[in-house]
């Protein structure tokens, strides 16, 4: 045999019939579980500061003179 046959052998056993979609569904529900269990933990974070609001006045208050008014943020 030459390297040609056996090239095209090994070409048409590895040939693959089969739907391609169906074989990478579990890739885009891996996916879309992974991106919704993000998105819980992001929305479990909302309005955090608004439920210790009275912590961050007091905090305020208390180191309102430790706050140097510079420009720019520096």
């Amino acid at each position: 045999m030459t390297a040609a046959t056996l090239i095209a052998l090994a070409a048409e056993e590895s040939e693959h019939h089969g739907n391609v979609a169906l074989e990478t569904v579990g890739y885009g529900m891996v996916a879309i579980i992974a991106f919704v269990a993000l998105a819980l933990v992001t929305l479990s974070y909302r309005n955090v500061a608004n439920r210790h609001s009275h912590k961050a006045e007091a905090y305020a208050r208390a180191h309102a003179n430790d706050v140097q008014q510079a420009g720019h943020g520096h």
